[in-house]
């Protein structure tokens, strides 16, 4: 049995019970970070072997946790934040396990994405996730177009150093389009900002620096 388990994106109060009853009992967890995961085990003392499984390795990996599936073990998968494959590795792993007819479990919780879509007080029935655009100017640009031009809300993530250019390129493009920008979300710091991109972005411009990571949900056409 191989579970995919959602962590914290920032508050570890977000662990889910069954989560962690899982995690108590399993014979491994694979991980992408497992310097980061060792601190989440650690907090909730909890003491399992670990393995390494990121996006530069996920394929090889898979491998050594189909073995260990193949043996009758129970595996855990555990990105750093939120649901595992998205925006984050997991879909290699999950895909290989399949095709190796082994069974896998989702236990779900903390997903920056839901959470951001649950607080942005839009309607929309159809929602695009893009996770991370391209840090190219160009590429991001052609992608924010064709996100768009589609009429429905969408959600991308972006880094504090490139946020203002994205809410930029938001403007330039279309500023009469909703948008609700999470910070830090679910950390000390958190914080939501909503508006046209122009007024979150001149909002942003006039702080000394940005820290943490965000989630921007921009709505659809005919909201």
């Amino acid at each position: 049995m191989l579970y995919i388990v959602a962590t914290p994106i920032g508050n570890l109060g977000d662990m889910t019970i069954r989560s962690l009853e899982t995690l108590k009992t399993v014979d491994l967890v694979a991980c992408e970070d497992t310097r980061h995961t060792l601190k989440l085990l650690t907090h909730f003392e909890i003491r399992v072997r670990l393995l390494s499984c990121r996006s530069g390795n996920e394929t090889s990996a898979s491998h050594k946790v189909i073995a260990a599936l193949d043996e009758g073990k129970t595996v855990a998968y555990c990105s750093d934040a939120g649901t595992p494959a998205i925006s984050d590795p997991g879909a290699v792993l999950v895909r290989n396990a399949l095709l190796a007819g082994h069974t896998v479990i989702p236990l779900p919780g903390a997903s920056a994405f839901a959470s951001l879509v649950s607080i942005a007080g839009s309607t929309d029935k159809s929602i695009i996730f893009e996770g991370f655009l391209s840090h190219k100017n160009g590429r991001r640009q052609s992608r924010l177009k064709e996100l768009l031009e589609t009429g429905f809300a969408f959600v991308v993530y972006e880094s504090p150093f490139r946020i203002c250019k994205l809410l930029a390129d938001l403007a330039d493009l279309e500023n009469e389009r909703y948008a609700c920008v999470g910070r830090e979300m679910t950390k000390v710091h958190e914080e939501y900002l909503r508006g046209s991109a122009a007024q979150i972005l001149s909002i942003l411009l006039e702080r000394k620096e940005l820290h943490g990571e965000f989630s921007v949900f921009v709505s659809g056409r005919n909201t």
